[in-house]
């Protein structure tokens, strides 16, 4: 469904600028989890603007359904890590939800029917009429996640998305989201820094090297669904997974650390 080929993203400067990726490639089948984990600076951020279409690369390719993509495609929805900024202050719960359903030309009857669904998807079924002000981080988070199904892309792209919020929020939105996957078939693209998450969530992961940023590895995630926070990550396969994981990007870590000294 998505092909990343041989990506490139260099910014402008002194000595040639900056290269936050070189040579990234890696494939995302549809319908499954598809985790990027890596160390800080590793221009993952980057990376998903450009799938995204929001920043152009400066080398290779990313292409969806087999077109290039050369700026936001349709069926795509982002989910940032920085929801506040993204959700309109002065707008109730449910004009936040609805607007891109406005913008893509869906008509009212339908986009009714899909706030509400979505909302109570994600368990905000009540706060409809609410102002974003008014609810917790994770309910915030809860919303530009409601925002996104609700607008039922075939790829949801999420940039650490739940970074942010407290440990108990974050284990129940992970659980959210294989909810709302396993219900609807969305395509996810997946950016963590958190190794267990990575694990816990996905398919498959790809161990992303720190800058100029390159896919390390892809590691198959066999762990049976459903998962559950407790009984999932009291597996040995779990904990093998998690370990395998974290030392290759220890590994990378020590090493770029070693070429800069």
């Amino acid at each position: 469904m998505l092909v990343v080929s041989g990506l490139e993203k260099t910014y402008p400067g002194k000595d040639g600028g900056f290269t936050a990726v070189s040579g990234m490639s890696f494939e995302v089948h549809e319908g499954e989890i598809f985790t990027l984990v890596g160390p800080s600076g590793a221009g993952k951020t980057t990376l998903l603007r450009c799938i995204a279409g929001l920043d152009a690369p400066t080398g290779g390719s990313v292409t969806f359904d087999g077109e290039v993509v050369s700026g936001p495609p349709r069926d795509f929805a982002v989910v940032f890590q920085d929801y506040a900024r993204s959700l309109m202050p002065w707008m109730t719960v449910a004009k936040n939800v609805e607007l891109p359903l406005m913008k893509k030309g869906i008509d009212a009857a339908d986009r009714r029917e899909r706030i509400t669904r979505a909302l109570q998807e994600v368990g905000l079924g009540d706060a409809a009429e609410k102002r974003p002000f008014q609810l917790s981080g994770g309910m915030q988070q809860r919303v530009a996640i409601a925002r996104a199904i609700a607008y039922r892309p075939k790829v949801l792209i999420m940039d650490e998305p739940f970074a942010s919020v407290d440990a108990q929020t974050r284990a129940d939105l992970e659980d959210l989201l294989l909810r709302v996957q396993e219900e609807t078939g969305t395509t996810v693209l997946f950016v963590t820094h958190d190794v267990d998450e990575s694990v816990y969530l996905s398919n498959r992961v790809a161990i992303v090297s720190r800058s100029p940023s390159r896919v390390a590895e892809i590691v198959d995630i066999p762990l049976p669904y459903p998962r559950d926070q407790i009984d999932t990550k009291s597996q040995p396969g779990f904990a093998h997974l998690r370990g395998h994981v974290f030392g290759r990007i220890r590994e990378m870590v020590r090493d770029a650390n070693l070429t800069t000294t």
